[in-house]
Formats: structure tokens, C-alpha cells, sequence
């Protein structure tokens, strides 16, 4: 097993650690804090997480890149490290002041849980993550999560206990990033040494990182708005809904983002080595493994969530299975735009594209929001993010149109498509069966995978070790 694919397999077991203990915990905090203190979390969490990504710009794409085209040239990586770490700290600092400054002076509703959440920025300024991305190492953030996130998952069991406790939930949330970062920092100094940061250096990495942000921040907005906009133009229970089912969607997104994230730094460097030839192949193997695992993840979610949402969070959440089944549509659209951006958009430096995309895609959720929510709620904000989904879609397959084979990527998935929609059909259809809903659950789950595995068996024979992906890659 060569370094790509073992970095498939770290960087997916990584992304899946960031959201694991939120689906750990799901069912119990669904049952003890309800859908309102979920809400009340959730709202305040989306207005500082904005602070928080202001701190980080666009280092995840532009740091993991050129600490990559940096190769094994020590000196270089380290004067670069500090230069970019220096800015995120400065922008770091300045985002706590003015965020404090929203908590003391502006009318915010529960000032002592916006509060606490200011261990959220203190996290991103010690986030150093793109650095070990650029350098390809992906093994010690999945250790250092593993650990981190666990703990965090035996204090919530034991501290929390009701709805009085939505504080102590909180901290504990909002400590265990700053824990995570801090213990990153041990294994970077043996990887780069000190270079005292300057002023013009600093200044250089700046607008390219701003130009990055400007998507990162417009891909967020897709969730963090439907949140914020939900609380204020609905309830916060209708929040707490919302953030259940978006739970179950993020564990889709996060396996199919974990394959971009991995094939970035690889796909980086082809693009400056010219090896446009053999880049599209990575591209066409990855845009036919996304789309099978989207299409069943799709499907699935949609025939099940009705009752899983019952069952995972409890009676009273039937709202948070009609919420998933919606958002679920995102799936294949989110995966598509996700190998184009990943693999072809931003290594070839086209970030113009990328951010006009994202850009028109936050508009049209933020219109559709404006018109649906007050009206239909949650059903509204869900229906939001997919229209702003597919339009981020349909741009990116526009603008590559001429310079990648899009028709046959998508005419490659079309069977996927129609696998995921026969496998969908024979499973909603036993929602009716006179069972108990765990049985039930359980055997939907099963029917559906042999199901799909079945209609796709020739696909998986061939190329479910992802030979196609890491074929002829030496590291």
C-alpha cells in the first residue's frame, strides 16, 4: 500500500473523527438538552464559527498547497510555516476582540454560552492542520483526534445530564479543539524550524489567501446560514431539527471530501509538472468512485430517514427525518462539484471560477431562505441549500467544460443513479412492514446494501481497491 492510498484511508478516518462524537452523542444530548437547548447551541455556534473561519482564511487550500510545492527544501518550508502562521495569528487576535465585542455590546440572547464559545477562535489560531496536509501526514491528526475526541465523549456522559447542563455541553465543546491544536504542535517542531516572520512576506500570502476564503466562507454558508436565519426567523427548536439531520448528511460529505483533501497536494503537483494527461485519469477514477458512494449514501439516507430519525433521537424528532430525506438530495450534487474543485479548479490555480461559483451559490440560498423559512421553516432552508448546491454544481461543470470530459463522467454515473433510485424504491417501500422501528431499521439497512451492491457488482470488482486512483503513484 503506497502513501496516496494510505492517505485515503487516514484522511477519511480524520474527517469521520470530526464528526463522530457529535453522532455518538446525538441520541443521548436529543433526549436530555431537547431540540431547544440543541438549538440554542447550534445558533450560537454558527455565529461564531464565522469568527473562527475569518482566523483560518483560506490556509486549508492555500497552505496544504504550497507547503506541498515546497517538497523536502526545509528552509523554504519553514520561512513559509511562520509567515503564514504569523498572519493567522494577527487576524486571530483581532477576530476575538470584535467578537467579544458582539457578546458585551450587542443584544445577544444567551451571552454566557457566546461566551464560552470564544474557545472556538482560540482553536483556530492554533490550528496548524494545513501544515501536516501539505506535508502529506495524515496519520498523526487522526491519532491526535482519536484520543482528544474520545475524552471529550466520556465528559459529556458524565457531566452532562439535563437541560440546566447546556453550559457545561459547551465548554466541553468548545475546550476540545484547543486541546486537539495545542497537541499539534509537538509533532510540527521536528518538521520545519523557526524563521522570525516578516511584514512583506506576510502581506505576499495575503490576497491569495483572501481569495480563497471568499469561497470557504460562501461554502459554509449553505449550513451556518440555514442555522442562524433558521433561529431568527423561526424557533430554536426548528434549529435543533435542522442540526440533527444535518448530522447524518455530514457523514456522506465528509467521506467524499476526504478524497479531495487527499488527492489536492498530488493533483498540486502534476499540475505543475504539466501532467495534464495522467491528471484526468486520477479525475475520471475519483469522479466515478464519488459518485458511487454518493449515490448509494443518497438513496439510502433518503428510504431510511423517516425512521431512523425516530429511532437515533427519539419521538419528537420526526421533523429531523423529513429534514434529512430533503438534504439528502445535496449528496451527488456536493460530489460532483467536490472532484471538480478539488482536483481540477484549484490546483490549476482557477480559483476565480471557485469562488464566482460558491459567491452566486450563497445568494441563492440566501434569497430562497428569505422567502421559505418564514413560511415553511426547516423545510424551507433545506429546500435553500439545495438549490444553492445545484447551482455551485452547474457552474463548476460549465467552466470545465472544454478542458475535462464532464459528459463522460456523468454519463459513467448515470447507472449509479439509477441503481441508488431501484435501491430506494425497495426500501422505502418496507417502511410499511408491521415491525418494530430498531427491527425494521436494521433490515432496511441490509436490504439496501445488498441491494446496491448487487446492481453494482462489476464496478466494485474492478475498482473498489481504488486502483484506478492510485494507479502508477510512487511516493
Amino acid at each position: 500500500m503506497d502513501k496516496v492510498k494510505k492517505n485515503v484511508a487516514y484522511n477519511m478516518a480524520y474527517q469521520i473523527l470530526i464528526y463522530i462524537i457529535p453522532l455518538i452523542t446525538a441520541p443521548y444530548l436529543s433526549r436530555t438538552l431537547g431540540a431547544e437547548g440543541l438549538g440554542i447551541f447550534s445558533y450560537s455556534y454558527s455565529v461564531v464559527y464565522y469568527f473562527s473561519l475569518v482566523t483560518i482564511l483560506g490556509l486549508n487550500s492555500y497552505g496544504s498547497k504550497n507547503i506541498a510545492q515546497c517538497g523536502d527544501d526545509m528552509e523554504k518550508r519553514s520561512k513559509l510555516f511562520w509567515n503564514l502562521y504569523a498572519m493567522e495569528v494577527i487576524i486571530g487576535l483581532l477576530m476575538i476582540t470584535v467578537y467579544l465585542g458582539y457578546v458585551l455590546l450587542g443584544d445577544v440572547e444567551y451571552p454566557n454560552i457566546a461566551f464560552i464559545q470564544t474557545l472556538l477562535i482560540v482553536s483556530s489560531i492554533l490550528d496548524i492542520n494545513w501544515f501536516f496536509f501539505g506535508l502529506e501526514e495524515f496519520k498523526i491528526t487522526v491519532t491526535r483526534n482519536a484520543i482528544v475526541k474520545f475524552t471529550s465523549l466520556v465528559f459529556i456522559f458524565l457531566l452532562v445530564k439535563s437541560e440546566s447542563d447546556l453550559a457545561v455541553y459547551t465548554f466541553i465543546m468548545c475546550a476540545t479543539p484547543v486541546v486537539s491544536q495545542l497537541i499539534m504542535w509537538a509533532f510540527a517542531r521536528k518538521r520545519m524550524v523557526f524563521v522570525k516572520p516578516e511584514w512583506s512576506e506576510m502581506k505576499k500570502h495575503f490576497l491569495p489567501n483572501l481569495i480563497l476564503f471568499v469561497p470557504a466562507i460562501a461554502g459554509t454558508m449553505f449550513k451556518m446560514m440555514d442555522k442562524i436565519m433558521l433561529g431568527a426567523l423561526s424557533t430554536f427548536s426548528e434549529v435543533g431539527y435542522y442540526e440533527n439531520a444535518e448530522k447524518i448528511i455530514s457523514v456522506p460529505i465528509i467521506i467524499i471530501t476526504a478524497l479531495g483533501t487527499v488527492m489536492l497536494p498530488r493533483m498540486s503537483s502534476m499540475a505543475v509538472s504539466g501532467e495534464a494527461d495522467e491528471s484526468e485519469k486520477y479525475i475520471s477514477a475519483s469522479m466515478d468512485f464519488a459518485m458511487f458512494m454518493a449515490s448509494a449514501m443518497c438513496f439510502g439516507l433518503m428510504a431510511v430517514s423517516n425512521n431512523f430519525a425516530v429511532v437515533y433521537y427519539g419521538a419528537g424528532f420526526e421533523k429531523s427525518g423529513t429534514f434529512m430525506m430533503l438534504l439528502a438530495v445535496t449528496i451527488p450534487l456536493f460530489s460532483i462539484a467536490n472532484v471538480i474543485r478539488s482536483q481540477y479548479l484549484i490546483p490549476n490555480g482557477l480559483d476565480k471560477v471557485y469562488i464566482i461559483s460558491q459567491a452566486v451559490g450563497t445568494v441563492v440560498n440566501l434569497v430562497a431562505n428569505l422567502i421559505l423559512i418564514p413560511k415553511y421553516a426547516g423545510v424551507g432552508a433545506c429546500i435553500g441549500t439545495i438549490l444553492a448546491e445545484l447551482t455551485v454544481t452547474l457552474i463548476h461543470i460549465y467552466s470545465v467544460r472544454d478542458s475535462l470530459h464532464v459528459q463522460d463522467y456523468l454519463k459513467n454515473s448515470v447507472w449509479f443513479i439509477v441503481s441508488g433510485i431501484i435501491m430506494f424504491a425497495i426500501v422505502y417501500s418496507m417502511n410499511g412492514l408491521a415491525l418494530a422501528r430498531p427491527v425494521k431499521l436494521i433490515l432496511q439497512i441490509l436490504v439496501g446494501v445488498i441491494v446496491y451492491l448487487g446492481l453494482n457488482i462489476r464496478y466494485i470488482n474492478s475498482n473498489l481497491d481504488l486502483k484506478r486512483i492510485i494507479k502508477k503513484s510512487q511516493v
